[in-house]
């Protein structure tokens, strides 16, 4: 992934550097592992524990002859031990996926770390903003057209509980990566045997795969990618959200904009939200990424390559991108400027419109015959829109409408906190006794 997107601590963990030190680590527990079960001579595994390095250059230089990155890291690596008799014990009984497989589960592991942090602070930001502004009243919109009340504190409060969800499924992704396996080239465990390969994943932090082919199946990676694309997806509708209430007409929030920001080379006077528009078109990349994982479920027999080349882009890149994305719609949502009054000027901008499911409502409960009242209800409101006047006076001034509502339950009809009332309630719902619901 190109390095605007790359943070520095996830790019720590896909560098090269570290994907060969991972694989020495699976190499180095196996040999030790080995080495307490009589195999391999204790003094040999730990000279290979204490000198054997990585250098990725020498590793590239022979792989460029080789053409098989395994062989190339193990000649390297044993190149540094400077002790044949101890070198030759590297990668005993070990075919190449056990080490690739297994290592990557591991880097795996702590990319998912990042990405777990990342999505707790996120819904940390999201619960602090929902209290913000939980009683600041928002047109609802459907369709992209106003529908009924709601607050923002509700949109923020439902991004939150999406969040929540990514969190769980995301977690429980991870989790069913993070197995290693060391079954041989056809996965039979001929050569060392389903107990060394149990304490070797054991001594990595690892649970074992109970079965496999050479290769971890690779449903688990699919549904680790498509975690990662519902996260993304999940970023991507905040974002789209955020797009919308930026443009001019509405104006109900704005992305940061920072002070020596400039948003058009030729109109000085843009304020675009370029940030959001971002994380819309990565998650495009990331949901592609995880269609790619799941064509790599079906290989030849019990192992063929073409997953490999596919993995060394959609891995590295997916989880670097929901980082990236998840940070930077952090720090969005968080420095966000959110304007109450204009939400305030929106909702009342089609003259009580929006109170025409609580009136027919309203009608129906006070035995007004339904279809009866959806008509006259429907026909005020579409005079009201095409003609830009009051809706509110509109049902007013009708006898039908009168005979069953006077003009106290008229208020009562138009009143905007009845539409609210159960703000509270959904709140307690979603936040329960939390720390920022309580601190409320």
């Amino acid at each position: 992934m190109i390095a605007r997107y790359t943070r520095s601590e996830m790019g720590r963990v896909w560098s090269e550097e570290n994907k060969f030190q991972r694989w020495l680590d699976v190499e180095l527990a196996a040999t030790e592992t080995l080495a307490e079960a009589g195999t391999v001579p204790r003094e040999a595994a730990r000279k290979l524990r204490e000198r054997a390095r990585i250098d990725v250059a020498r590793i590239n230089e022979i792989e460029a002859k080789v053409r098989h990155d395994v062989i190339a890291f193990t000649i390297a690596v044993q190149e540094t031990v400077g002790d044949p008799e101890a070198a030759r014990w590297l990668h005993y009984g070990l075919t190449s996926n056990d080490v690739v497989d297994t290592a990557q589960a591991l880097l795996i592991r702590d990319a998912s770390k990042l990405i777990e942090e990342a999505i707790a602070r996120f819904a940390e930001i999201l619960e602090k903003r929902a209290w913000e502004f939980k009683d600041t009243p928002e047109i609802g919109r459907t369709h992209g057209i106003h529908a009924e009340p709601i607050t923002f504190g509700l949109k923020i409060a439902n991004w939150y509980a999406e969040s929540r969800r990514d969190a769980v499924r995301f977690e429980a992704a991870a989790r069913e990566m993070a197995v290693g396996k060391i079954s041989g080239a056809v996965g039979t465990c001929t050569h060392l045997g389903p107990e060394i390969e149990q304490k070797i994943c054991e001594r990595l932090g690892l649970a074992v795969a109970p079965i496999t082919s050479q290769v971890i199946e690779r449903d688990r990676h699919a549904q680790y990618l498509a975690a990662l694309a519902i996260v993304a997806a999940s970023l991507e509708r905040v974002a789209l959200e955020i797009r919308h209430l930026q443009r001019t007409e509405v104006r109900e929030v704005e992305e940061p904009f920072g002070g020596e920001q400039r948003g058009s080379s030729a109109m000085p006077h843009k304020r675009n939200p370029v940030s959001s528009e971002q994380i819309c078109g990565l998650a495009r990349v990331v949901r592609a990424n995880s269609l790619a994982s799941m064509e790599n479920i079906a290989l030849w027999h019990e192992r063929d390559i073409s997953h490999s080349s596919v993995e060394r882009v959609i891995l590295p890149d997916s989880t670097i991108l929901v980082d990236y994305m998840l940070h930077k719609t952090t720090e969005i949502v968080s420095a966000m400027k959110v304007f109450p009054v204009r939400m305030r000027r929106n909702l009342d901008a089609t003259q009580g419109l929006v109170f025409s499911g609580q009136l027919l409502q309203d009608l129906v409960e006070h035995g007004a015959p339904r279809e009866d009242s959806y008509k006259w209800v429907q026909g005020h409101a579409m005079a009201a829109w095409e003609s830009e006047t009051s809706f509110k006076d509109r049902i007013a001034a009708d006898p039908n409408i009168r005979k069953f509502l006077d003009e106290k339950a008229l208020a009562h009809t138009f009143d905007l906190q009845r539409q609210l009332r159960a703000v509270d309630a959904i709140f307690r719902r979603v936040f329960g006794t939390s720390k920022s619901s309580a601190a409320h």
